[in-house]
């Protein structure tokens, strides 16, 4: 091999290496832009089969109190929602993992699951309740088995009922009112409902009562990655100024009503 056929392979050889260098600082700078595309979306894992907290809507949208929350949450700390739908069993662990940001599903702070996430200051909670007629011998839960319960569609307390009571007759209906005026009746033993739009329904419909033990109670909490303590902080920072400014009930209101 001659002096110029040498020289003509280490310039080939640098020049090579010169593309080489040039295409990977392409990628690193491709990949940082992405990253900076990405770094303000909050990403939101759930499972839409929750309502009225996460479901899905007639125009197939996720929705719900948990969307709603969510979005103001992410719109405080500046940031564009995704919502990433799947399901419930992966929430925890696409948030353990990096995966996801937040889980939010109707999720309760259990000490269980805060082995592996952690868990933002509550921001809802659920209440049911049992209203019957007065004089009804239906004086807590365990009566509901065997009996007609009036449960409104899409909501905590047709899951529950269905769920708990499989041999019992649960009726869904449109809205509170329509359960209240089927129970007033006698065409269903009692409803189970959350417990606001409960009072509303027993001093509109006279001769139904809330009974004095509820039916569950929860609250609800948002996951979050033990290894992202600063976005915990930031969450229930938006959190305490949405509680404080009305944000939080305005959302509830929007969806549990007793119409």
């Amino acid at each position: 091999m001659n002096k110029t056929t040498k020289l003509s392979i280490l310039v080939l050889i640098i020049l090579m290496m010169i593309v080489l260098v040039a295409c990977s600082d392409k990628d690193t700078e491709t990949e940082q832009a992405t990253q900076d595309a990405t770094k303000n979306v909050l990403v939101m894992a759930t499972e839409a089969k929750t309502p009225p907290y996460v479901y899905y809507s007639d125009d197939d949208a996720i929705i719900g109190i948990d969307v709603d929350v969510a979005r103001a949450v992410a719109n405080y700390l500046g940031m564009d929602l995704k919502i990433e739908n799947m399901a419930f069993a992966s929430i925890l662990s696409s948030v353990k993992n990096g995966k996801a940001d937040i889980g939010m599903a109707a999720i309760m702070p259990t000490e269980e699951w805060s082995n592996n996430v952690n868990f933002s200051d509550t921001y809802a909670n659920s209440i049911q309740v049992i209203i019957t007629r007065l004089g009804s011998d239906i004086t807590g839960p365990e009566n509901l088995a065997d009996k007609s319960v009036a449960v409104i569609k899409n909501t905590i307390g047709e899951l529950y009922v269905k769920s708990d009571y499989p041999n019992a007759n649960v009726q869904s209906f449109a809205n509170g009112a329509a359960a209240a005026r089927a129970l007033q009746k006698g065409k269903v033993n009692a409803i189970v409902i959350d417990r606001e739009p409960a009072k509303a329904l027993v001093l509109e419909y006279k001769g139904l009562v809330i009974l004095n033990e509820d039916y569950s109670a929860e609250d609800y909490a948002i996951a979050i990655s033990k290894a992202n303590k600063e976005l915990k902080s930031r969450i229930n920072d938006a959190l305490t100024a949405l509680k404080e400014d009305g944000t939080l009930q305005t959302i509830v209101n929007k969806y549990i009503t007793a119409e």
